[in-house]
């Protein structure tokens, strides 16, 4: 989900600790999981910008945000709302539609950024990184562009997941559809709708999902084969606070009408993104929608399929309260215990069974979850569980 917020990333490990946490319980009659703890850190600046692009923000106005003012005179590297790992130490990291709302992010061109941490000095680097397009018409509306370059007034890419061919999945908000780019970011097929569920921006209209509440999370098998896309809102006439998980099989190129139910700890939370652990289990962001000393509930849980306790729903366990990390040697000169209180925290990928990397979306230039006043970082974080995963290995190899 999309929030007007700044442009920056952190990066960061945890490790496990006996210590347990604090904050709120994992979910009702759980005990709460022992403290993960931050192991590494590193942080690109909110103010960064693609060299030798395109004027972006026209829309925002000329008031200073967070004391940043637009419009710009480059596009913005921001807004993280999904991530890939690769076998070099790089990531793929998608920035989703632009400033928040299809109004003002027709100047903002979708991309993929390719991004590397240097922990040793706590920096990010921008590798580089590809634009998304439609060369062959397949987006069935207009789109702002007559080159066919996508934007955030077309589409709202809010995850990612790559096919065992090097293929690009990504879900997006609008439809919600899946749509299925190439390795050069180009639009191999018509975007796909989910059945019976239309957000507002959805051009055949009666919608029955709440604006920016798509696929906010989508997760490939460890087969390949499959794709589990979860929504971040509660489609009509569902229970409050119930996401469906949805599976789409990609060699059909359909959804199965398979699905799960997903339920929020509080029908006001979100999710931010999901990733395969197994054929199974999910890791699952949740969040409230505060951001710095408000921030009350960011954690990470493990959702299982397989509803051992029967009531419909995928069971779920916590594995990481963001808001209490443990950091003892204060790694990157942050307090402990570490907090992310960050608005939308959107990005969850495997490095190893024990280990996760999560970034935060920071909404460029609108949040100001770590310091008011100030855009914030795109921070990416990477955790050390206090349990191992016991992941698939085809997860664990996954690049």
């Amino acid at each position: 989900m999309r929030r007007t917020l700044a442009v920056g990333l952190t990066l960061l490990t945890v490790t496990a600790l006996a210590t347990p946490i604090s904050a709120a319980p994992a979910t009702t009659g759980q005990k709460p999981p022992r403290q993960a703890a931050l192991t590494n850190f590193a942080s690109l600046p909110a103010v960064t910008f693609l060299p030798g692009s395109e004027p972006s923000g026209a829309a925002l106005g000329t008031t200073p945000i967070n004391g940043v003012t637009p419009p710009f005179a480059d596009q913005p590297i921001q807004g993280f709302s999904g991530l890939v790992r690769n076998s070099d130490g790089t990531f793929d990291a998608i920035s989703d539609n632009g400033y928040g709302t299809k109004a003002n992010s027709a100047d903002f061109l979708l991309r993929i950024h390719r991004i590397a941490p240097d922990f040793a000095k706590n920096t990010v680097d921008v590798l580089g990184g590809i634009t998304l397009t439609d060369p062959d018409g397949h987006i069935p509306f207009p789109l702002t562009r007559q080159d066919r370059v996508i934007t955030g007034a077309d589409i709202d890419i809010e995850s990612v997941t790559r096919g065992t061919d090097g293929s690009y999945w990504m879900g997006d908000e609008f439809g919600p559809y899946l749509l299925h780019f190439d390795r050069a970011g180009r639009l191999l097929a018509p975007p796909v709708p989910l059945p019976g569920v239309r957000a507002p921006e959805n051009p055949a209209g009666n919608p029955n999902l709440g604006g920016s509440k798509g696929f906010e999370g989508i997760t490939l098998s460890p087969d390949g084969k499959r794709i589990n896309a979860l929504l971040e809102g509660t489609v009509a006439g569902d229970t409050p606070g119930t996401l469906r998980l949805n599976e789409f099989d990609i060699a059909s190129g359909s959804f199965t009408g398979t699905t799960w139910k997903y339920q929020l700890e509080s029908p006001n939370f979100a999710i931010g993104d999901a990733i395969a652990v197994d054929n199974n289990r999910l890791l699952i962001i949740e969040r409230d929608s505060a951001q710095g000393a408000d921030a009350i509930v960011k954690r990470v849980y493990l959702a299982d399929k397989r509803d051992k306790n029967k009531d419909g729903k995928l069971d779920k366990t916590l594995v990481a309260d963001l808001l209490n990390l443990a950091n003892p040697k204060h790694v990157g000169g942050q307090a402990d215990p570490f907090k992310f209180p960050f608005v939308t925290i959107e990005d969850v990928t495997i490095l190893d069974d024990r280990t996760i990397a999560v970034l935060n979306d920071n909404n460029f230039p609108s949040s100001s979850g770590r310091t008011p006043g100030k855009p914030d970082n795109n921070e990416f974080i990477t955790i050390r569980l206090a349990e191992n995963l016991h992941a698939d290995p085809r997860v664990l190899r996954r690049r």
